[in-house]
């Protein structure tokens, strides 16, 4: 009886693991992302989209001083 305990212990122990393993490549994905994105900024090799500002944001601007 306690081979099965331990057998059904493995088996969860690992499940968590695995979990882990998921959710560490998931964020470690958007990080490396993250990093292109800020790379590609910084060299001027993209162009940053003005899809979702506000209304009248990146337009132009009259300043009366």
């Amino acid at each position: 009886m306690s081979d099965i305990a331990s057998l059904a212990g493995s088996l969860i122990a690992a499940q968590a693991g695995n979990t882990q393993v998921q959710v560490a490549t998931s964020i470690l994905k958007s990080n490396i992302d993250a990093e292109k994105s800020t790379v590609l900024t910084l060299l001027g090799a993209e162009t940053p989209s003005l899809a979702n500002v506000g209304p009248g944001v990146g337009g132009n601007v009259n300043v009366k001083a």
